[in-house]
């Protein structure tokens, strides 16, 4: 049998390596120059030069950006059901109630006419996911959120790069967090990045993950240790100048998987927006988990299930959304796959994929 294709893969090369040993022999390891260059070179690459705070999760991002806008107990967040907890977790961190909405199904994103129709007057704000790498429909939650006079945040955990009508994911919410995870599109071993609408927003942040202090034993307000180090600075920076290639790596491998795939629904794109496939995310209607176990066991192509169980049916979300049907993000968690497309595939990967996948429908049909 040929050998194992993982869903993901981490690319750390000589660069990175001696990026960290250069930064290990300065003696500076902890926050310094290198999170404040890594900050301003990922404003600039990514949120047409946003100011941009480093900290240590994307958690820790989403956490402290709800914090920084305002957001605390009495409030609601309207979130989408269909992602990973740490958005709904965040916002129920603050002491806020998460309101959790359907999704669109084909994009995975938020609604905007459930979202208008979740709105109360302790609505707070709107916090859209660019779920899989594609952009939520921005367009019409803008128009809504400015409508109702609402706040719109950002979850671009997956998005670095994606874009819609040629504006730049993290660029419309008051604040906006890039996730800097393992398996990202880009990564700095671990860790999050957050633009912020303006310099106040910005500089909250800094004093939240950081004690509270913007001068040392000056606690201005109640904070966190959130920072992150120059080690893991030095290496997002060298991923930086690679992100790009790897980006258009995705692009096309999902391009030779949406000619070449059998009796799956391949993952469409919105009408002027750029997807960067974090995932690569097709439906398969019946026995979705059968469908994932043969790929495994009989053609080494490993699947990932993002998300199997939706966030109001989660045991430490539940209590906010006591008998809430939420239809499409149901389905969504019964079919959806994601298959490999990371920049490290070859091409021979991407024909077994193909095999792959098609042989397994063709069985099943």
């Amino acid at each position: 049998m040929s050998e194992f294709i993982p869903p993901a893969k981490p690319i750390i090369g000589d660069e990175e390596r001696e990026a960290v040993d250069r930064v290990l022999r300065s003696g500076m390891v902890a926050q310094g120059p290198e999170v404040a260059a890594f900050e301003s070179e990922f404003g600039a690459h990514f949120v047409q030069g946003r100011p941009t705070v480093a900290v240590n999760s994307g958690t820790a991002g989403l956490h402290l950006g709800l914090l920084a806008a305002g957001v605390g107990p009495g409030d609601e967040v309207i979130v989408p059901s269909f992602t990973f907890a740490a958005t709904g977790n965040s916002v129920a961190l603050t002491g806020a109630t998460p309101v959790f909405v359907d999704i669109e199904p084909e994009t995975f994103t938020l609604d905007p006419e459930a979202v208008a129709a979740a709105i109360t007057p302790k609505t707070r704000g709107i916090l859209p996911v660019h779920l899989y790498g594609h952009p939520a429909h921005m367009r019409a939650l803008e128009a809504l959120a400015a409508k109702v006079g609402v706040t719109l945040y950002e979850d671009a955990a997956q998005a670095h790069g994606a874009s819609l009508d040629g504006r730049p994911v993290g660029t419309f919410g008051k604040f906006a967090m890039f996730s800097l995870y393992p398996t990202k599109n880009m990564t700095s071993g671990e860790g999050g990045m957050v633009s912020a609408e303006n310099d106040e927003i910005a500089r909250m942040l800094k004093l939240l993950r950081n004690q509270g202090m913007e001068r040392q034993y000056e606690n201005e307000v109640i904070g966190f240790n959130a920072r992150m180090t120059d080690i893991h600075a030095a290496i997002g920076r060298v991923q930086l100048t690679k992100v790009d290639a790897w980006t258009a790596q995705r692009q096309s491998n999902a391009t030779f998987l949406n000619a070449n795939l059998q009796g799956v629904v391949v993952p469409p794109v919105a009408e002027g927006a750029v997807h960067v496939y974090h995932q690569y995310t097709v439906r398969v209607p019946d026995d979705r988990d059968g469908f994932v176990a043969a790929l495994k066991t009989e053609h080494n192509v490993g699947a990932g299930v993002y998300y199997p169980i939706p966030n109001h049916r989660l045991p430490s979300l539940a209590s906010y959304a006591p008998g809430l049907d939420l239809p499409e993000t149901e389905r969504a968690a019964r079919e959806v796959v994601s298959l490999p497309v990371h920049p490290s595939l070859s091409q021979n990967d991407l024909d077994q994929i193909v095999a792959a996948v098609n042989t397994v429908v063709r069985a099943g049909a």
